[in-house]
């Protein structure tokens, strides 16, 4: 404590060995009862709960202090420790109690919205309402005191790895990075715009042509998309770039940050980290992201069934489709027709056409009993299913198909309750370097534009083979999420100007976009490399929560509103004509 600081312990920390030692403790009331001259209060702070009591050992004008006490109310108790007749082994503190001298009612609050102790019943809305009211939660504030500690042993760490923290502008210039930016009109130039960065990423590589060797940034970001519960319009990178770096050395440095997180934050010790290739992700899991705790890997039938006589697979594989499929096991034939509906219903999101299955037995029943024995006996033999399993089997586009599969294959282990704890981690890598844009038929960046293809690959830019073009990127998954992510830059401004050609951007639009760094680059740019982690989705998986909102002190809507400020709001025209913008959805 602090020499000048009237309180002498936290909530938290008083043991037996405090016994007999007058303290002052500050908190709000967690709880108080009356019971008939004798008034015991739980007083809590950030640390934690210790009980309170005045009885015939307090003054009388104390004792009616206390009885004043209700809940939430800030408190201020001096007192002396003792020993509890009545111990409480679940409380840390419960061995004691102080035995009140003092007791001074600092603050007082109306009747609560909601419960701030034990389960709490409110709908989310409400609670980021009174956010202020649900931050005392200690479930809350234990996520965000372990993001403060994660924070530290991040910058610990690239600290001792030779890293230099170097912050990057927040107002910038708009560039296309793959999502809208948020933009921010200038009082001093009329009519011309800044843009909240989507990531520090040109400014990183300036700083490695600037020479600063190793970079790294505990970064706000921001992107103007839609939201979900593990995706915020403002997060937080760890943000990080090497020079003369490889893949692999970036891998490494990766790898050892995630060691370190989950070690010193989670307690868990992470085994060497598999790496697979984005192709071979799509084939056994349909996403680039796989939850790798559990089976269910997909199976590629497409050639099983190229010939078969069931109409509907025949019509779709002859179109240039596949076929894919995946095992529920452990009974999964006693799924119901209604949760088989469901599921249909949710691969469809995903423009896949719909869902087949089969029970596995003798017959099998469902839409796929009416493939022939043979070809039956085929899917059991390539997928490994058994009587009592259910099949699932998707035809159609191949994007669909993966989408549909891979998003549901999680989706039904969870329902299902087959997803075992732990975690589990998987570098994904050499993901394509373009991909065609289905409505524009343009060469897309997979990653960004300023992504390396791999060495090997460069030579077929501008030869109409792009599409045969594997990228010097790679991501890191948890569970399922893509907790980091990035590449081997392009530092040769003649690659970057045939990337940017292949995506359609003339030499005017690349300079006026990007004219700044491919200047740089042609200053002396260093090889060069890095990723950048989402810092809120791995506190997140390491506070055991799905819901990212959960881990961040102030978080929006998935409709994107702070509904404690009452963000975003109008503002006055005054403002606006002075920004020389005005309001186009008025009048």
């Amino acid at each position: 404590m602090l020499k000048n600081a009237r309180r002498t312990h936290t909530c938290g920390e008083l043991r037996p060995d405090h016994a007999g030692q007058t303290v002052v403790v500050q908190g709000w009331a967690q709880n108080a009862r009356d019971m008939g001259g004798v008034v015991f209060v739980n007083l809590r702070d950030r640390n934690g709960l210790v009980q309170v009591v005045a009885d015939e050992r307090s003054p009388e004008a104390v004792r009616q202090a206390a009885a004043g006490v209700h809940l939430e109310y800030v408190v201020e108790v001096e007192g002396v420790v003792q020993l509890r007749a009545s111990p409480n082994p679940k409380l840390p503190t419960g061995m004691i109690e102080i035995v009140a001298s003092s007791v001074k009612i600092l603050s007082r609050t109306p009747p609560l919205p909601f419960s701030i102790e034990g389960h709490i019943s409110a709908n989310e809305d409400l609670r980021l309402q009174y956010r202020y009211l649900d931050l005392r939660r200690p479930e809350v504030q234990k996520n965000l005191v372990a993001r403060h500690r994660a924070a530290i042993a991040v910058r610990k760490y690239m600290d001792a790895e030779g890293f230099v923290e170097v912050e990057t502008p927040v107002l910038t210039k708009a560039t296309p990075e793959g999502a809208r930016d948020y933009l921010v009109p200038s009082r001093v130039h009329a009519g011309q715009w800044y843009a909240l960065p989507q990531s520090p990423q040109l400014f990183k590589q300036i700083l490695m042509v600037a020479g600063m060797d190793r970079y790294f940034q505990i970064v706000k970001c921001f992107r103007d998309e839609d939201l979900r519960a593990d995706r915020q319009p403002e997060f937080t990178q760890i943000d990080i770039e090497m020079s003369f770096a490889t893949r692999e050395m970036v891998m490494e440095l990766a790898t050892n940050v995630v060691k370190t997180l989950w070690n010193e934050i989670g307690g868990h010790t992470v085994p060497e980290i598999p790496v697979i290739s984005y192709t071979e992700a799509i084939t056994r899991f349909g996403v680039d992201a796989p939850d790798t705790r559990f089976g269910m890997e997909h199976t590629v039938v497409t050639e099983l069934l190229r010939n078969t006589e069931f109409s509907v697979i025949r019509g779709l594989l002859d179109a240039g489709g596949i076929a894919k499929a995946f095992v529920v096991k452990g009974g999964g034939a006693s799924v119901s027709r209604k949760q088989l509906d469901a599921w249909t219903g949710f691969v469809k999101s995903y423009k896949l056409g719909g869902l087949m299955y089969g029970k596995v037995g003798a017959p099998w029943t469902g839409p796929l009993s009416k493939l022939s024995e043979a070809e039956l006996s085929a899917i059991a033999a390539a997928t490994g299913a058994v009587e009592g399993d259910l099949v699932l089997l998707g035809a159609g586009n191949p994007n669909a198909v993966n989408a549909g599969l891979g998003k549901l294959r999680p989706a039904v282990a969870k329902e299902l309750g087959v997803v075992p704890p732990g975690y589990s981690f998987v570098w994904v890598v050499d993901f394509p370097s373009f991909e065609k844009d289905e409505e524009s038929g343009r060469w897309m960046a997979v990653h960004h534009p300023f992504t390396s293809p791999r060495p090997e690959a460069i030579p077929l830019l501008g030869t109409g083979r792009e599409g045969e073009m594997f990228a010097d990127a790679y991501d890191i998954v948890c569970n399922g999420y893509e907790i980091g992510g990035g590449s081997i830059r392009i530092h040769d401004p003649d690659v970057q100007a045939k990337v940017f050609s292949t995506i359609g951007l003339t030499d005017e639009e690349a300079k006026m976009k990007f004219g700044f760094l491919l200047d740089a680059l042609r200053h002396g740019a260093p090889p060069h490399g890095g990723l950048a982690f989402g810092f809120d989705r791995i506190i997140m998986l390491l506070c055991g929560t799905d819901n990212i909102r959960d881990v961040i002190a102030f978080p929006k809507t998935t409709s994107a509103q702070d509904l404690m400020s009452g963000a975003p709001s109008p503002v006055d025209a005054g403002q606006l004509k002075e920004l020389y913008v005005r309001n186009t959805n008025e009048g």
